[in-house]
């Protein structure tokens, strides 16, 4: 089995108690079938540590990019994004978005360094992640008008309702499944995820963020792909292995890479 973790944090997970180093925590997920990861940047500043953190390891990618909620300690440096985004290992923007819920206070500014990052995607042609939270309009609407079907992306840990993902689709978009999926009430979630096309699927960790069940309260890592992998191949009607086989493929069309 070949599964791709396709959204964690390896520079956010616990160091100290949990694992010895970043190749404890690949070495664990890799007895799992977990086999490749995309580790995802929220800032620019800690974008070149996460980037060392890695360095020695072929079967990470990266991504750069300022989340939303991280404006309040970092100012936009577009010129910094345009250079980091032409390194080789970086295969996405993002994370990236809008986040209404955590902070209503910089919402023109969210908008505005949103936009700015979609372009720089287009200009680079590598496609964004997306973080949405109590934004579902205004997400949609500026994905829309800065043209983000020409770089194409995904929504990741998707928490939104099913007219958000046909909007989402229509852009030609794919989701992205997080351990949430597997929570006892998130059934709205999942009668999206029956929905969304197989073809159009990721499977993430988010982690340390969100463990699945049964690991729910714990810190998650990228071993517990496989947990949520095998949730959604169920809601999907399909083995695991096939279902492995499709979200990598689609991870590898998405992201123009080869990882099998």
């Amino acid at each position: 089995m070949f599964i791709v973790d396709s959204h964690c944090h390896l520079d956010s997970l616990d160091y100290e108690k949990l694992h010895t180093n970043v190749d404890d925590v690949i070495e664990k997920a890799k007895a799992r079938g977990v086999k490749h990861f995309l580790s995802i940047g929220v800032t620019l500043g800690r974008f070149e540590a996460m980037r060392d953190l890695v360095a020695h390891r072929d079967d990470v990618s990266l991504s750069c990019g300022l989340h939303p909620l991280d404006l309040g300690d970092e100012r936009f440096d577009r010129q910094r994004l345009e250079q980091y985004a032409t390194d080789k290992r970086v295969i996405a923007i993002g994370e990236i978005g809008l986040d209404y819920y955590y902070d209503q206070q910089r919402k023109a500014e969210q908008l505005d360094v949103f936009a700015q990052q979609i372009d720089v995607a287009n200009q680079v042609n590598k496609p964004v992640i997306i973080h949405t939270r109590d934004a579902r309009e205004d997400t949609i609407r500026v994905l829309r008008e800065n043209h983000a079907e020409k770089c194409g992306g995904v929504i990741h840990c998707f928490t939104e309702n099913m007219d958000f993902a046909k909007q989402a689709l229509d852009l030609g978009f794919y989701i992205s499944c997080s351990g949430i999926v597997t929570f006892k009430n998130a059934e709205e979630i999942r009668e999206v995820i029956r929905y969304v096309p197989v073809d159009r699927l990721l499977v993430e960790t988010d982690s340390p963020y969100l463990a699945p069940v049964p690991y729910r309260g714990k810190q998650n890592q990228p071993a517990y792909t496989r947990e949520v992998c095998e949730y959604v191949a169920a809601l999907k009607g399909l083995s695991s292995e096939q279902f492995a086989l499709i979200t990598t493929q689609n991870f590898e069309r998405l992201f123009k890479v080869n990882v099998l």
